[in-house]
């Protein structure tokens, strides 16, 4: 059972991890790229771990994953706002310029 709940959580991981390789590709300009960079990255690193905790069991080391995707959780979306504000920013500074 803990076998297929951990591949399942993998398994799910790497599709979303596909899906946003895919709109990263497909998508037109920088803040849909990076919507969806954002929201697919930070799900299936989640989904990953969390299949990684099952896999290793209750220790140490899902202790760490835990943190792992604490600090995922909360960097990830920061990090993604930051670079399409700055993105934004620099496009709007151009338009005044002309």
């Amino acid at each position: 059972m803990k076998m297929v709940l951990m591949t399942v959580f993998i398994l799910g991981g790497l599709f979303f991890f596909a899906v946003g390789t895919i709109g990263i590709l497909r998508l037109p300009d920088l803040f849909t790229r990076a919507h969806s960079a954002a929201k697919c990255d930070t799900l299936g690193a989640v989904l990953c771990l969390i299949g990684l905790m099952l896999y290793s069991g209750f220790n140490f080391t899902s202790l760490k994953l835990l943190l792992v995707i604490a600090f995922l959780w909360i960097t990830n979306p920061t990090a993604t706002h930051l670079i399409s504000k700055a993105v934004f920013m620099q496009e709007k500074n151009k338009k005044t310029m002309e």
